[in-house]
């Protein structure tokens, strides 16, 4: 009898897709586990999920700061968007519940990054176009004044 000291594993079961294209948009390594995180907790018919900044803290080990510093980054780099929900207590008061992350299409991620690439190309032209006109400018000065 042969010995396998390595569990089978079903293929689907326990394991969730990342889009390989997450690691060509500049995010940090914890913005990415965060993704990660997200997305193993989406229900992957509406791509909903609802993860409190304590349970995202405690899964990755950061604080509940950082899980909102990330958060916002995500949210401002097109990959989520984050939807304030609301509970009502037994006696009928409305409380604040758990944010409800929608994790959005990556192709909306690409679009807007390489859209922000443009800008910073476009910033990047501009200023050495400006920096040449102020170096003549500060070229001529010299020349009229010796």
């Amino acid at each position: 009898m042969k010995y396998n000291s390595y569990p089978k594993r079903d293929v689907i079961k326990n394991y969730f897709p990342v889009p390989n294209e997450i690691f060509n948009l500049g995010l940090r390594a914890g913005e990415i586990a965060l993704y990660a995180f997200l997305l193993k907790c989406e229900d992957r018919k509406t791509f909903k999920c609802w993860p409190s900044y304590k349970t995202i803290s405690k899964a990755l080990n950061i604080t509940k700061n950082t899980v909102k510093t990330y958060v916002d980054k995500l949210c401002e780099k097109q990959l989520i968007t984050v939807e304030y929900t609301y509970i009502f207590t037994k006696d009928g008061k409305k409380r604040n519940g758990s944010l409800m992350y929608t994790i959005r299409p990556i192709q909306e991620a690409i679009n807007y990054d390489v859209v922000k690439q443009f800008e910073r190309n476009a910033l990047a032209v501009k200023k050495a176009e400006l920096e040449k006109k102020f170096q003549k400018y500060m070229d001529s000065k010299t020349e009229s004044a010796g």
